[in-house]
């Protein structure tokens, strides 16, 4: 599954919708190869499996701000959208016991490993931008400071 679908093409369907990193329901549906309805009836049957920081139900103002991002049409006239944590894509392991299910569940959590692996290394490397930064600032404010001229001396008064 990992060598037909990239990690990259997965991660490119995660997105970060309330502060929280999740895939939709279509998009998982289409990498275990099955219909949405299907894997939206599975989860409807165990929806004890996920609590709302597993699955939470898209608004329709998060659908209509998500289908400007998402090629899709169909999404923006969708009636219900799952949208599903990392918990919750592993949940859905539980669920969908297919061998093309699970090639899948192992190839979308090597995905999110290496989305936080991402986002702790640029992390990283935006702490010494920042420092750089404001090393450079201080630099530039010194050379600044050289470069104006020299404030007039006081001249005494001349005279009575």
């Amino acid at each position: 599954m990992s060598d037909l679908v990239p990690v990259e093409v997965i991660a490119g369907k995660i997105f970060l919708i309330r502060g929280q990193k999740v895939m939709l329901d279509r998009d998982l549906a289409a990498l275990y190869a099955v219909e949405t309805r299907a894997l939206n009836q599975a989860v409807r049957r165990n929806i004890k499996r996920f609590p709302e920081d597993f699955m939470f139900v898209l608004t329709r103002n998060e659908i209509t701000n998500l289908s400007q991002i998402v090629i899709s049409s169909k999404i923006k006239h969708a009636p219900n959208v799952f949208a599903f944590t990392e918990q919750g894509v592993a949940m859905l392991s539980g669920i969908l016991n297919s061998d093309r299910a699970i090639s899948a569940n192992i190839a979308i959590m090597r995905a999110f490993v290496r989305i936080r692996e991402y986002l702790a290394t640029h992390k990283d490397v935006l702490k010494k931008l920042e420092e750089h930064d404001r090393q450079i600032k201080t630099i530039f404010q010194v050379i600044n400071k050289m470069l104006l001229p020299p404030k007039p001396k006081k001249k005494g008064k001349v005279g009575f």
